[in-house]
């Protein structure tokens, strides 16, 4: 038995380097230690938790110098997850603490030495015998568990009374684990039972199926409609026959309801969800069931990438063109490029899906296609209509559109990538804008809760009344958002009774409430859903008949060279949302410039073609798929000093054929200065290990002390 392990501790630290020896008493040696034990360490003055990375038989130091760990938890990692979390530590510039954190079982963390959850468990009473006399109410008792177990707070004796039968042999008292379940978050009918495949889907699922022998990453591009959650479906029952498990992702919690609904419908409790929004305990118990193989399917969004499924066979990446796939912390992951290293480091199959794919995941992987819907419909049609001088936030045929919908009992969404009533206030006299104290952004109008909030950093402040710096009334409000489009919507469609449901962060985040709302709108015989782009994600409502997008073209307006790729997407994901009834349907775009090339290329639903002239541009300027961006911020409160210590690991990067932009200064943000530097390499590892040595130098000198650092691989 290995007699020493090689531990990370969980800290903070990014100057620390690890792991670190510690020798195994025979106590720990007789538990069964091992890669991904949790392990209570002393480490310096303080007891820390540690994941074991390594075992050894021997060690450079003097064994009987090496302390020894405190104590071993009950629960801990799996190998393979240790392995994929050092991986990512090096790929993302990130320690591997950091890194560690991300897989550890739901409650455990570096904060607290033991687990904030454990089982739930509850008393239960099962029937051995049922003779012999008895009153009337214990003779209820025998009755009713005839069937089966029951808890003993169900039944109709106390604790005493079922105590006496259990000492006469008569039940069995024990305490049992009781799962924790997710709460039912349905959305739309299950189906009754599989539907025949289309000749596309059959190729489809024939090469995926293929690939479980001969391991394949794959992209599955098929239109709106044409029936991918379908392949997954079959790719997983495909992967349940040969013994193995399956993880599918969406990309936000939004989604999870239609997609585990589905799930379920067809593999029952052998499904399990994992979610930011589930209770500690409910999160525990669907770990808990995936870790011991009593589920083997795991639904969920971005952190579902580290659920223990063992024997994985089948990792899905849904909408793998959606951003919220990136983590904002560190390390700053790409939940979709983790899901292609896990898939190869378990021999398994990645599907990664898209009615819109990433130039990135276009070039790389082998495709797949589905290029119609199932039902044989075409796609919607999609008039884009100019907005240059318009006065208001509606085209004319918008509105008369929406009208129609109305008065024919219809459904529609409408888009609009922009929360609150108004953009931002300024002061008609003087002309103050009004901003955030902590960042350098202006502040947008919320006037339902009347007050004014940074949507970066959640400072918030009473609406104003008068300007502060001249006394004037003249208060103006600037653009509008999703709060000020759902009161003009609800006055002019609501009050014939035909209802506007709104979805956003301001009212989808308490829990449940985003199911709640499309469960609202699918239950609804007619009405409206607007709400920002997480209405365009993967819903399935066969009675909308229109969709519309307002200000199509803001994304343009980034200066990001993804902001082509993102106002296709935003669209095209709109359209593929209308017309999948009986009724069909139509789209309409407003835009202030309707002749911009990524609109045009959505408007005709030619994916291909947007894709195909993209790849061309960033091959010519050296951008992703053909170059790799590495991106270092540095902060501090201190003025200047973000500026000094990106000057600094700008000057320490020296990778061969790399470009080295900055560093240039960022607005504040949250009270600090923000600099930043970026890289473009050929050479994507070596620019990687390169950038991190030079935030690594930079972090450890004093006289960057006061700033912090922050390295961000593959940009979004």
């Amino acid at each position: 038995m290995p007699s020493i392990a090689k531990v990370e501790p969980l800290t903070s630290a990014r100057a620390l380097r690890g792991p670190f020896d510690y020798r195994l008493p025979e106590s720990l040696q007789r538990v069964g230690v091992d890669v991904g034990s949790l392990l209570v360490v002393p480490f310096g003055r303080r007891r820390v938790l540690g994941v074991v990375v390594e075992l050894a038989d021997r060690t450079e130091i003097d064994p009987e110098r090496l302390a020894a760990p405190l104590e071993a938890l009950e629960q801990g990692v799996p190998a393979d997850l240790v392995g994929l979390a050092v991986w990512m530590a090096r790929a993302y510039c990130s320690t591997p603490a950091r890194a560690l954190g991300l897989v550890l079982p739901p409650g455990v963390g570096p904060s607290g030495e033991r687990p904030r959850v454990r089982s739930k468990q509850r008393l239960v009473a099962e029937l051995v015998r049922a003779d012999g006399e008895m009153t009337a109410k214990q003779r209820a008792v025998l009755d009713a568990l005839a069937d089966g177990p029951v808890a003993a707070a169900d039944l109709p004796l106390d604790h005493g009374g079922l105590r006496r039968l259990a000492a006469r042999g008569l039940i069995v008292l024990e305490r049992r684990d009781v799962r924790r379940r997710p709460p039912s978050a349905a959305v739309g009918a299950a189906e009754a039972s599989p539907p025949a495949l289309t000749s596309a889907q059959e190729a489809a699922v024939a090469r995926i199926e293929h690939a479980f022998d001969e391991p394949a990453q794959l992209l599955l591009h098929g239109v709106t409609g044409s029936g991918k959650t379908e392949v997954y479906l079959r790719a997983a029952a495909a992967a349940l026959r040969r013994d193995r498990g399956a993880i599918v992702l969406v990309p936000e919690i939004a989604l999870t309801p239609q997609t585990v609904t589905r799930f379920q419908a067809r593999f029952g409790d052998t499904v399990a969800v994992l979610h930011s929004q589930l209770s500690d305990g409910e999160r525990y118990d669907e770990w808990r069931r995936l870790r011991t193989g009593e589920a083997r399917i795991c639904v969920g969004p971005r952190s579902a990438v580290f659920a223990p499924v063992g024997e994985l066979g089948l990792v899905v990446v849904d909408e793998e063109h959606d951003a919220s796939y990136k983590h904002e912390g560190d390390p700053r992951y790409d939940a979709r490029t983790v899901a292609a290293r896990r898939a190869r480091q378990a021999g398994a199959v990645l599907v990664a899906g898209s009615a819109t794919p990433r130039p990135e995941s276009f070039h790389r992987l082998e495709r797949l296609a589905l290029p119609e819907r199932v039902d044989g419909r075409p796609l919607p049609p999609v008039q884009v209509l100019d907005m240059r001088g318009a006065a208001h936030a509606l085209h004319p045929e918008t509105a008369e559109a929406l009208h129609a919908v109305r008065r024919n009992g219809e459904k529609a969404i409408v888009l609009l990538n922009r929360r609150g009533w108004a953009n931002f206030l300024s002061c008609r006299s003087c002309g103050r804008v009004w901003e955030c104290p902590q960042c350098d952004v202006a502040l947008v109008l919320h006037r339902a809760a009347n007050e004014v909030a940074c949507h970066h950093c959640g400072h918030r402040e009473p609406a104003p009344a008068r300007c502060p710096d001249c006394a004037s009334l003249a208060v103006a409000r600037h653009g509008a958002g999703t709060e000020r489009l759902h009161r003009e919507l609800d006055e002019t469609l609501g009050a014939a009774g035909f209802p506007v449901f709104r979805l956003d962060s301001d009212t989808g985040t308490a829990r449940g409430r985003v199911g709640d709302v499309l469960r609202a709108f699918d239950a609804a015989p007619a009405g409206v859903l607007l709400g920002t782009q997480v209405v365009a994600k993967g819903h399935d409502f066969p009675e909308v008949t229109l969709g519309v997008v307002l200000d199509a073209d803001a994304t343009l307006r980034f200066p990001d060279f993804r902001a082509e790729e993102r106002t296709f997407a935003l669209i095209a994901q709109l359209a593929g949302r209308a017309g999948r009834g009986p009724r069909g349907g139509r789209v309409l775009v407003q835009a202030l410039d309707p002749r911009a090339l990524s609109i045009r290329h959505a408007a005709r639903h030619d994916a291909d073609g947007f894709v195909t002239g993209e790849l061309e541009r960033r091959a010519a300027l050296s951008y992703p798929p053909f170059a790799e961006l590495i991106r270092v911020v540095c902060t501090s409160e201190r003025a200047g000093a973000a500026s000094h210590a990106a000057g600094a690991v700008a000057a320490a990067i020296d990778a061969p054929g790399a470009t080295v932009l900055g560093p240039a200064p960022l607005f504040r943000l949250r009270g600090r200065e923000r600099a930043q530097v970026v890289v473009k390499a050929t050479d994507g590892p070596t620019a990687v290990r390169t950038v991190g040595a030079a935030v690594q130098r930079a972090a450890g000198d004093r006289q960057h002390r006061q700033a912090t650092f922050s390295v961000d691989v593959d940009p979004q």
